[in-house]
């Protein structure tokens, strides 16, 4: 590592342009991160699907390009689903991607849900034929998170649709109907909703788990420019309801923790997400291209207060890596590795793994 700025712990592309993660999974001992990326320059835009690999979440080997841009348009966010049972036809086992192809056209933007498949275990991806699978005359209508509700055996679909969050049901991956809508009069709404994400969590001390709806807006974050919320509630495989729909939760306290999603397929029923460390407040500024942005994974487990189950409002403090050889310098945490304490209208108690607010994240063990 040449570059001084280049962070070492957190993953970055090689070159270029990077922002929301994508179509994340875990397959035979591997975590693949898919992401926004920009192969030709240091800010966005050629919207494409970069790919790195890890075994362990911290270092990280650059693949391929992934999805690159066709007459749809860009490829925009997305997620990606291990079809075990070949529900779709294109093989057991095959990993299947949905993205959203944006392009602009005469009448305005037009964005719409397509797919595509790959049999080699995600390294390369043949587009479905008969793309786009959903659409819409609505303009912001992006980021398809797909995963498989076991109870009545379908897969859902949920995407972000204005203002509101829409989800579909399918029982095949291709063919799609539209199920329910959730946000109106819910969450904060000072600007886009976008990558969405809806998982079931265990709830510390209580029998019956919660879904959670991950909600990410720009603008409109606590404290300014883009932030993630998050609703928690009940989920019968159509509808999401909101049992707290007068409150409006965060994940995450700091402003560099957006577009934050989880992997599919995870180990040992895990929930591991990931977000984009950086905001779209000042991501056009900042002082050390190529390299312009690094998520980072964060297992999370709910905890039940008196009044409603809530996810954290800070993150774990994290080890920081020294590459072999080197010496361990005295030097800031990055600001990943740095807790977010909560406001004072909530205590925060320092355990020993982990910070504990209204719900707890185990240190990672990946």
């Amino acid at each position: 590592n040449r570059e001084k700025f280049r962070p070492v712990y957190h993953h970055t592309p090689a070159y270029g342009w990077m922002n929301d993660p994508n179509g994340m999974f875990y397959l035979d001992g591997k975590w693949h991160l898919y992401f926004q990326y920009n192969p030709y320059g240091s800010t966005w835009g050629n919207m494409t699907w970069g790919h790195s690999t890890s075994a362990d979440l911290v270092h990280w080997t650059h693949e391929p390009n992934a999805i690159t841009a066709d007459a749809h348009g860009s490829i925009f966010s997305g997620s990606c689903v291990v079809d075990a049972d070949n529900t779709a036809g294109f093989g057991a086992g095959a990993i299947i991607a949905f993205y959203t192809s944006a392009k602009s056209t005469p009448w305005g933007d037009s964005q719409s849900q397509s797919m595509a498949y790959s049999t080699d275990g995600g390294r390369t991806f043949t587009k479905y034929a008969g793309n786009p699978i959903v659409t819409s005359d609505k303009p912001d209508f992006r980021d398809p998170k797909v995963f498989w509700y076991a109870p009545a055996k379908h897969w859902c679909m949920i995407l972000a649709a204005g203002q509101e969050m829409e989800i579909y049901t399918s029982k095949n991956l291709i063919d799609w109907d539209y199920a329910s809508s959730f946000g109106r009069n819910q969450g904060a709404h000072g600007g886009v909703w976008e990558c969405p994400d809806l998982v079931q969590l265990p709830v510390e001390g209580e029998k019956e788990p919660r879904w959670v709806l991950f909600c990410n807006i720009n603008p409109g974050g606590p404290f300014g420019g883009s932030a993630t919320q998050y609703f928690v509630g009940t989920f019968d495989g159509k509808k999401f309801r909101n049992e707290s729909p007068t409150q409006t939760k965060w994940m995450d306290w700091g402003k560099d923790h957006y577009a934050t999603v989880t992997f599919s397929n995870a180990p040992d029923g895990r929930t591991v997400a990931l977000g984009w460390m950086s905001n779209w407040q000042y991501q056009t500024v900042l002082p050390t291209p190529p390299s312009t942005a690094a998520p980072t994974p964060s297992p999370a487990t709910c905890r039940s207060t008196a009044t409603a189950a809530n996810l954290p409002c800070a993150v774990p403090p994290r080890p920081r890596w020294t590459p072999p050889g080197a010496k361990r310098r005295r030097s800031p945490p990055s600001a990943s590795a740095t807790p977010t304490k909560c406001p004072p209208s909530r205590t925060a108690t320092r355990a020993a793994t982990n910070w504990n607010s209204n719900c707890a994240i185990p240190a990672p063990n990946a």
